[in-house]
């Protein structure tokens, strides 16, 4: 008896362990919206957002940051924090919603099967947290839009934003990065608003 019931005590220790472990994980997305300040529309034309490609390495849910006072060229991932599904997805998503509230027509993903006056494609080539120091760092958001109408490119466009960390670990990293996200999505739109013309 005394024997079955260790050995049940040690069933259920071996059941906690496991959960307990995912739970110390911390989980992020872009968080809401900011929709406090008023927009003007300033884009006119349908928009194509494809999907925002990346590189393989991004292609996970991984926070990434670089140690650039020992070795940049290694992309390093946090232990115990994430994001909720891999950053050109989350990206992807708070751009379409920024562009859509700056947009007197429709913003369509391919999924919808509609055709737009003009596509939108993104390529993500860097989204990370830069370490200059141990206890100093910013956030690094690079991309490269391309404007296409007919099949043919009107404008190409990188933008590149560093926004500083307020703290160097991975909530001050995300922080700086969706601030760095959104200051490009702001960006963005100024040139979408300048290339869009019938």
């Amino acid at each position: 008896m005394r024997a079955a019931l260790l050995l049940l005590l040690a069933g259920l220790a071996a059941c906690t362990v496991g959960p307990q472990a995912r739970d110390n994980v911390a989980n992020y997305d872009f968080g809401l919206v900011q929709t406090d300040k008023e927009v003007r529309p300033r884009l006119q034309y349908d928009l194509l957002l494809a999907a925002v490609s990346a590189p393989a390495w991004m292609d996970n849910s991984g926070i990434c940051y670089r140690l650039a006072y020992q070795d940049s060229t290694h992309p390093r991932t946090y232990a115990q924090s994430r994001w909720v599904m891999p950053p050109a997805a989350l990206l992807g998503n708070r751009l379409r919603a920024r562009i859509a509230r700056a947009s007197t027509a429709g913003v369509y993903t391919p999924a919808d099967g509609v055709r737009a006056d003009y596509t939108l494609r993104l390529e993500l080539e860097e989204f990370s947290q830069v370490f200059d120091a141990s206890d100093s760092s910013r956030a690094v958001v690079r991309l490269r839009a391309s404007l296409i109408r007919n099949r043919g490119l009107v404008a190409q466009q990188g933008f590149a934003i560093e926004r500083a960390s307020a703290t160097p670990n991975a909530e001050g990293g995300v922080q700086a990065l969706i601030a760095a996200s959104d200051e490009a999505g702001d960006r963005l739109i100024d040139w979408l608003a300048a290339n869009m013309k019938k």
